[in-house]
């Protein structure tokens, strides 16, 4: 009787909708139960039938109403392109560092290290202990909680000699992430329109930070040993530039460090032009055979702008990064922060700061040391021994890539996608250059998942390479 009482109520709800408009409501469930007599379980039965079936819909706390048909249709966004009108200048793409693929392929392309490289046990603990925390629930001031600009400030005043004051806490700005503090240094140091030097080759995320900025790059060309002082000289001069952002430790892509007597003259330099240096210290922590002494450690006159990320270090969860500036310009720099994000997430901030202050995190730098230095050089080997005609210019003691050139005849698109086609995937160097590549180059990255898959992925490099012969 119950199944023959709740099929008669849902034969008779049809009958009804049949001329009844879209959207329109169904009688209450209590005048259903006076209308067919049945028990408002029963009705409820019915009703939900007809829920399963798409005729119905049911809005809690408002009643049962009749599904609109909805059809399928093509979007019209026509209407945008007046609305946005001409894009001024082409933005670069999505780099290849930061694409995703599947756990089958061999990946040398990605810019973060692999999940085996992070602290990750020290970040799972911080979140939780941060979540009970007020930093979970409360604003952090503009600038970045105090216990971490302290941090940041005392890094890098580890390293300043006898004579050069160490920064201080209020001298450092918390930002999300490096790609939003370059941003930041750009448009307040340089300004759209104006010329900023840059290394070239130089890391990706700077061409573009400065592209969206609407900053004029100036390439200064850099090997593995870094620019040459005299071709940046005369750049200051004839560009009237003001600024100069280059990553004298580890760089990416190519891995150059600067010799000491290279940094003593790109400080003169920048000082002689009342010019900025914005030092991207990205692979700080990073080191294998060599420590990280930051420019920004001998300066004290606000020439050097110091940028230190921790998001590669710590987790990529964990955008947090720190800028050091002296004088008026850090003024600047965070009236434009405050502009365009506000603050920086305190949770985030607290777990960063729990991480790096525990006992544990320098532990965990010495163990990563001897995983890159295994990884790089399993890497170079396997290279020598499948890809003979690529040139490491300079094995890096730091940093997570290797830059390797190959002949100039080589198609190195094609490169990329035969590599791609058979499971291995590399990232052309042609992302590094601001402006035309002076070679054929790609970047490799050997932090990444698999390193026991290399030699296979350098096989493959190979063939790829000997079929353009």
């Amino acid at each position: 009787m119950h199944d023959d009482s709740s099929a008669r109520i849902v034969a008779g709800l049809r009958e009804w909708m049949t001329t009844a408009a879209p959207g329109s409501r169904l009688p209450s469930s209590r005048a259903l139960v006076a209308q067919y007599g049945a028990s408002p379980v029963t009705v409820q039965k019915a009703l939900r039938t007809l829920a399963s079936q798409g005729a119905v819909e049911t809005r809690p706390g408002v009643g049962t109403f009749v599904r609109a048909v909805r059809v399928a249709r093509s979007h019209d966004y026509g209407w945008q392109t007046a609305a946005l009108g001409p894009r001024p200048k082409p933005v670069q793409q999505l780099a290849t560092s930061l694409h995703t693929y599947p756990n089958d392929v061999i990946a040398l392309h990605s810019g973060y290290p692999d999940r085996e490289l992070l602290p990750e046990r020290l970040v799972r603990a911080a979140f939780i202990r941060a979540a009970r925390s007020d930093s979970a629930v409360t604003r952090s001031p503009a600038a970045g909680l105090p216990d971490l600009q302290a941090w940041f400030a005392a890094e890098l005043g580890a390293g300043s000699p006898m004579g050069v004051a160490p920064p201080a806490p209020s001298d450092v700005v918390v930002f999300p992430g490096s790609q939003t503090s370059l941003s930041a240094a750009f448009r307040a140091l340089v300004g759209v329109g104006r010329p900023l030097l840059v290394e070239s080759p130089t890391y990706w995320g700077a061409i573009l930070a400065a592209e969206q900025v609407g900053v004029q790059v100036v390439p200064v060309p850099s090997g593995p040993r870094g620019p040459d002082p005299e071709v940046l000289a005369r750049a200051f001069a004839q560009t009237g530039a003001r600024a100069f952002y280059a990553q004298p430790s580890f760089a990416n892509p190519t891995g150059a460090r600067w010799s000491p007597d290279l940094a003593d003259e790109v400080l003169r330099l920048v000082r002689e032009h009342s010019a900025y240096l914005i030092e991207d210290d990205w692979a700080h922590d990073f080191g294998i055979t060599q420590a990280v002494v930051p420019l920004a450690a001998r300066d004290d006159g606000g020439h050097v702008i110091y940028l230190r990320s921790l998001t590669k270090s710590v987790s990529p969860a964990v955008r947090v990064s720190g800028l050091i500036a002296r004088g008026p310009a850090r003024e600047r720099i965070l009236a434009g922060a405050q502009a365009e994000s506000l603050y920086v997430s305190g949770m985030l901030q607290a777990v960063a700061l729990d991480v790096v202050t525990q006992p544990a995190w320098r532990t965990h730098l010495r163990g990563q040391r001897q995983q890159l230095a295994a990884r790089r050089d399993l890497l170079l080997g396997a290279l020598r021994e499948h890809v003979p005609d690529a040139i490491v210019e300079a094995v890096p003691q730091g940093g997570l890539n290797l830059w390797l050139r190959f002949p100039d005849t080589t198609d190195v698109a094609r490169l990329v996608r035969d590599c791609e086609a058979a499971g291995v995937i590399v990232a052309a160097g042609d992302e590094w250059f601001p402006a035309e590549p002076t070679g054929a180059y790609l970047r490799l990255n050997y932090s990444g998942p698999n390193p026991g898959a290399f030699p296979e992925g350098a096989r493959v490099i190979g063939k790829a390479l000997a079929r353009q012969g």
